[in-house]
């Protein structure tokens, strides 16, 4: 490559760079993505944990905020989630517990919060959900596929060079063993009995009542109530009423709404090209990842 192409390039590239930043910057000055403060009356804060659980950092940053906010007397956490990453869950809900040691935090379940939607609610002050709320799902899973035969159609061969006989344990491109299936059981099992020991402890149940129920099995809010996973029946409102007289606010509390997280836009283009690279290599070499139900 010659040093005139090299440099027409680079040329390129800074251009883009900085057609992308100015485009972003008018985007967030349009759209206010810059932090907006809270009101100085006292209220009742809101926190939404919506779709997959794949991270946790938005979630643990705005209840972190609240906790320093006197003038936040309770916290509400809606919750509609059908799961998702272990790490992530186990995260939000060991902030959760840290927040209830401290203040009120009162969890509205949504149409859906499943699984890793319900770990991250029970360490709650209090849960309400709706009678007709999909929750629980007390469980992990792992799914695998094989492609080996179909690699072997199209005459496509597949080498693998590893450190130890489990460190391909699940490719897509070899057979599955018995011992690889023993050593994922036993991975999957012990992190179940996190969850199941994560219920118990948040919703102080004896954990063998927890465990007649952890076998995967979704419930309406009805059920739950019935199996003391949840509370209350109600909606969001009720819920933001009942942190409000849990928190000593007479008359309807004010709903303060976390400020929103400020883009860094350089970062943002950062992490679109290391996406770019880290999407096709995490799919090539046979990353995996346990789920709270999620698929």
């Amino acid at each position: 490559m010659s040093k005139k192409t090299v440099l027409i390039a680079a040329a390129i590239f800074i251009s883009l760079t900085i057609l992308f930043t100015i485009s972003m910057k008018i985007a967030g000055t349009i759209f206010g993505t810059g932090n907006a403060n809270l009101s100085n009356k006292v209220g009742v804060g809101l926190i939404e944990v919506k779709g997959m659980i794949l991270d946790s950092k938005e979630t643990v940053r705005q209840l972190r905020y609240f906790m320093k906010q006197d003038s936040v007397k309770a916290v509400v956490l809606r919750v509609d989630s059908p799961g998702g990453i272990v790490a992530p869950s186990q995260e939000i809900y060991a902030e959760v517990k840290k927040f209830a040691a401290k203040k009120k935090i009162i969890v509205s379940m949504g149409s859906l919060a499943a699984s890793g939607g319900y770990y991250i609610s029970a360490p709650a002050t209090m849960i309400y959900a709706n009678p007709g709320t999909i929750t629980a799902s007390i469980g992990v899973i792992l799914k695998l596929s094989n492609i080996e035969s179909l690699m072997d159609k199209i005459g496509i061969k597949s080498y693998t060079l590893k450190t130890g006989k489990y460190k391909d344990s699940g490719s897509p491109l070899r057979q599955f063993s018995a011992e690889d299936r023993a050593m994922l059981q036993s991975v999957i099992d012990n992190t179940h009995q996190q969850f199941v020991k994560a219920v118990a402890e948040g919703r102080k149940l004896p954990i063998e009542d927890v465990r007649k129920i952890a076998d995967g099995r979704i419930l309406s809010g009805e059920q739950a109530m019935a199996y003391k996973l949840v509370d209350r029946l109600g909606t969001l409102q009720d819920a933001i009423e009942e942190a409000g007289r849990l928190a000593g606010i007479t008359g309807e509390p004010e709903l303060l709404l976390p400020p929103k997280k400020k883009i860094d836009y350089m970062d943002l283009l950062a992490e679109g090209a290391e996406g770019a690279f880290n999407g096709p290599l995490g799919r090539a070499t046979g990353g995996m990842s346990m789920v709270y139900g999620a698929e």
